[in-house]
């Protein structure tokens, strides 16, 4: 950083929410970024990460501060009271939002889901984070986005220069999976009590589990489950009611140790999604062993290259046959294993954590 840099502000509303792709990718940056700080000698200027009065489990850190800040609560909390503790310094975003007017200011904007897949999201929710997006888009001094697909995605649907945009792939080493042993089962592995195909996400439209459930049902007789981890939130996401046979089992959310227990577990890792901006849950598989199909579609192929096994997530019965080539095929299995380790090790926090505090430099010179 720059000598006599203003202070750097975080901000810490994602620790008040449940921990989904979004909030994964902030809590493991800002881990990071301590790290990172620490061992950056000659280090100017200060971090300090703003959470409002209600946040969940605050995470230990050395060299970014922790403050509890204001008197309200989400929205409401970001907009009015993070503006006014975060004026006197530069105010970093990693989860899609941020106050709206403010300047000094940089964001992660993950992916144009809301413009891409306007079916996923209610109304009200699709038309503020639009607002959002343009916004801060074109107020901010600068932007991280989380692969070049989604930058040349906003930048479309948005209207903003590409350039204003920084690509920091996410990392997939999660510092609070090292503790957790790979023998260890979860109560849903061993509640299957036969081989099964781990499937991770919400249950948004465009995650696709409507293909999944239709591709399992094209299988016909088969001699595994097919097990759907994630949560869903009914006050964002519609039509998620899907009727699931037997053979699908739907666990809602899990916990960390346990998500690394069915990816260390599951025969088969299947993504159907229609629309990704980075695809974390696959690299997640990869990471742990675990042989992937992902859907030809959105950030995928960028993200995840040649260790995996593609489908068309339009087509079920393409889905059901890579499903099938993959539980059915031992020596595949073991090379997209193998690939699938190579591949998941190109993606660490440490090399996403250098990238955004060289973004942040960068929006502090303008």
């Amino acid at each position: 950083m720059q000598p006599n840099a203003p202070p750097i502000f975080i901000n810490g509303r994602f620790l008040s929410q449940n921990i989904t792709g979004v909030q994964r990718y902030a809590l493991e940056l800002v881990h990071s970024i301590d790290k990172l700080l620490g061992n950056l000698h000659g280090h100017q200027g200060s971090f300090t990460l703003l959470v409002p009065p209600n946040a969940k489990q605050l995470p230990a850190l050395q060299h970014v501060a922790i403050k509890s800040v204001g008197y309200l609560r989400g929205h409401l909390w970001e907009q009015v009271e993070l503006p006014f503790y975060s004026r006197n310094g530069l105010l970093v975003g990693f989860c899609n939002t941020g106050p709206l007017f403010k300047a000094d200011q940089i964001v992660t904007l993950c992916d144009a889901s809301v413009y891409r897949v306007p079916e996923a999201y209610s109304f009200l929710f699709r038309l503020w984070y639009r607002i959002l997006f343009t916004t801060i888009g074109h107020l901010s001094r600068g932007l991280l986005t989380i692969s070049v697909f989604s930058r040349d995605e906003l930048a479309s649907c948005c209207g903003i220069k590409p350039e204003k945009f920084t690509v920091t792939y996410p990392g997939i080493d999660h510092h609070n999976w090292t503790g957790v042993r790979e023998t260890k089962s979860s109560n849903h592995a061993k509640a299957s009590n036969r081989a099964f195909v781990l499937a991770v996400s919400s249950m948004s439209p465009h995650k696709n589990f409507r293909a999944l459930v239709e591709a399992t049902d094209l299988l016909g007789e088969v001699d595994f489950d097919v097990i759907i981890a994630g949560g869903t939130n009914p006050a964002v996401f519609r039509d998620t009611d899907i009727p699931l046979p037997d053979t699908v089992k739907h666990v809602g959310y899990v916990s960390d140790d346990e998500l690394k227990s069915l990816y260390s577990h599951a025969a088969c890792f299947i993504y159907p999604s229609l629309y990704e901006g980075f695809g974390l849950p696959p690299l997640e598989a990869m990471a742990n062993g675990c042989p992937t199909v992902v859907a030809n579609a959105g950030s995928l192929p960028e993200v995840c290259g040649e260790a995996v096994l593609y489908c068309d997530p339009r087509n079920p019965q393409d889905i059901a046959d890579k499903i099938n080539r993959a539980m059915s095929d031992v020596k595949l299995r073991e090379d997209l294993r193998t690939k699938g380790f190579n591949q998941a090790e190109k993606y660490t926090w440490a090399k996403c954590a250098r990238e955004t505090l060289a973004a942040i430099e960068k929006a502090l010179a303008l």
